[in-house]
């Protein structure tokens, strides 16, 4: 190859074995953390229209029943997950309740009173206070880590290869320039001769840090965004538990 013809498809095609081997892994690497990129920007946009019209169905319900009816078609979004793992939680302690009033009636015919009503009444109310509230709070964050999960999802593919990608390239790169070296050794050479095969070397870190470069800023990106949810998500957790003592425990 001749210095003056230089040309980068040129350089990739003429390149050793094990050169064009990391290459050939780097090009895949990027376009496969392209389809993620690609696929993440779809999800959380998709989590924030569902987040959105979720809270206008929430705000605008007037019971929990007719919100759960209304958002049941919506897409699996990290709120509508947190109220359906806390509607579920909370329908579960209501059908306790009136086991326990049941119980507490029968208790109260046996002893010719309404004191045994009154006391599973009580005693249900107590539970609830005590235990109850825990409950719904510990289904709601049930409903945050199974969301979150689904967005991180794919987040520590792109991490690793934006680590990585850049090391496979410096390999590369020194494998071809231990390789130009071991030739010019040989004896007959000269700068001229070797300038093409460093160029080759070189362009293994140049494939390397175009495949990390964009990994690294989009995985940032996608952190940032994934703060932003989680921040949602906690304020909506504590809206829905303030709701409940609002309705139920006064």
């Amino acid at each position: 190859m001749n210095s003056g013809d230089l040309n980068l498809f040129k350089i990739i095609w003429e390149s050793g074995l094990v050169v064009k081997l990391v290459l050939a892994s780097l090009i895949i690497s990027s376009i496969f953390s392209w389809a993620i990129i690609i696929r993440k920007f779809k999800f959380f946009k998709m989590v924030q229209n569902s987040n959105n019209e979720f809270l206008n169905i929430y705000r605008q319900g007037s019971t929990f029943a007719e919100v759960h009816d209304r958002a049941i078609n919506l897409s699996d979004g990290p709120l509508k997950t947190m109220f359906f793992e806390g509607h579920t939680e909370l329908r579960k302690i209501r059908e306790g309740n009136k086991e326990g009033r049941r119980e507490g009636s029968r208790e109260g015919s046996r002893e010719g009173s309404r004191e045994g009503s009154r006391e599973g009444s009580q005693n249900f109310k107590t539970y609830i206070e005590i235990f109850g509230m825990d409950g719904i709070d510990r289904a709601l964050k049930k409903g945050g880590i199974t969301a979150k999960s689904n967005l991180e999802e794919g987040l520590s593919i792109l991490a690793s290869i934006g680590s990585v990608t850049p090391f496979v390239g410096l390999f590369g790169t020194v494998w071809g320039i231990i390789d130009s070296f071991t030739g010019l050794a040989k004896g007959g050479g000269s700068l001229e001769a070797v300038a093409p095969g460093i160029a080759e070397a070189l362009v293994a870190t140049a494939v390397g840090l175009f495949a990390a470069i964009p990994a690294v800023w989009f995985y940032n990106h996608f952190q940032n965004k994934l703060a932003t949810v989680e921040a949602d998500m906690e304020c909506f957790g504590q809206e829905f538990i303030n709701t409940i003592q609002r309705i139920f425990l006064r």
